[in-house]
């Protein structure tokens, strides 16, 4: 049986989690990298013994798949050349830089019957995996996601650089349309917002609470969901939780039993499932832009209450 091959396109800090994880994988065989830096790409295609493309069309010729790490102002037009040339992509998140090219990537891939996931890894968190199956009718969520200034991703404001895996995966929770939205952001070390919160309410009644900061001393990733019979509170970061419950003696806490996983590798193996099988992704080019949608929105109400 002929390999299913895969690359890299852009070794940046994210890109080369990517080739260190394809490297390791039995699943596909790694293939090539492509970066416009040529310096970087030799030295990560010389560390995993692989090509180092030189143009993004030599790099089609060495692959079947791919990821894409590159800057988001660049995801359209990469994506959309390698879409043309048959190929499956994951690209990470957010998707594109508004929802038209979003859209555009979403729809090229359907019709070329194609793979097109994206890089949402917390859908991939074994902690979502816990809460899914306790999950009911979720009343309220909050959401915490914080960390030092990362000196990467400056093209984009905490929201689009951070909230969105908070916003993907409250959409994937509640099912429901939005009713109302409220936000505030504030720039401190960039150009765009580095701090910011956001109070969604749904048409079905729940309301989710958005925290996310690029600027904090330390690093948090958290979400709380309270419905009628329980309350949930996991931490993606430690992958660890727990559940409160009403009992006849007041509330009984107990801890959620999680094992633990690189949701980055799961991620990978689930695209080169999908991408080999033909199957449909979890986070798919529809459910990234529905997500970019709502982070876009909330940076535009941002913008004008500033």
């Amino acid at each position: 049986m002929k390999p299913f091959r895969v690359g890299v396109v852009g070794v940046g800090h994210i890109g080369k989690n990517h080739a260190r994880l394809y490297a390791a994988t039995d699943a596909a065989q790694f293939t090539a990298i492509f970066d416009t830096d040529a310096t970087s790409a030799a030295e990560v295609a010389a560390q995993y013994r692989v090509s180092a493309a030189g143009s993004l069309e030599e790099f089609c010729d060495s692959v079947d798949a791919a990821s894409i790490a590159t800057p988001t102002v660049s995801h359209f037009e990469i994506g959309s050349l390698l879409l043309g040339k048959g190929k499956h992509l994951l690209i990470e998140k957010p998707i594109a830089v508004d929802t038209a090219q979003a859209s555009a990537l979403a729809e090229l891939a359907t019709a070329r019957r194609l793979v097109l996931q994206v890089g949402h890894v917390e859908r991939f968190n074994p902690v979502l995996r816990a809460l899914e199956a306790r999950l009911s009718r979720p009343r309220f969520i909050e959401a915490h996601r914080l960390s030092p200034f990362p000196n990467r991703s400056t093209d984009i404001g905490v929201v689009l650089d951070l909230m969105i895996h908070d916003l993907e995966i409250i959409l994937h929770l509640v099912r429901s349309p939005i009713q109302t939205i409220d936000a505030v952001g504030v720039p401190v070390l960039s150009r765009r917002e580095d701090i910011a919160n956001a109070r969604i309410r749904f048409e079905n009644g729940c309301v989710a609470n958005v925290t996310s900061s690029r600027i904090s001393p330390e690093r948090m990733r958290k979400i709380r969901v309270f419905q009628e019979d329980a309350y949930l509170s996991l931490d993606y970061q430690n992958q660890t939780g727990e559940i409160y419950r009403r009992s006849a003696g007041g509330i009984d806490r107990s801890e959620v039993e999680i094992e633990h996983e690189e949701p980055l590798k799961r991620q990978l193996l689930s695209f080169i499932e999908c991408a080999r099988g033909g199957l449909q992704p979890k986070v798919s080019g529809f459910e990234a832009t529905a997500a970019l949608e709502l982070a876009v929105e909330i940076t535009k109400r941002i913008a004008d209450a500033q």
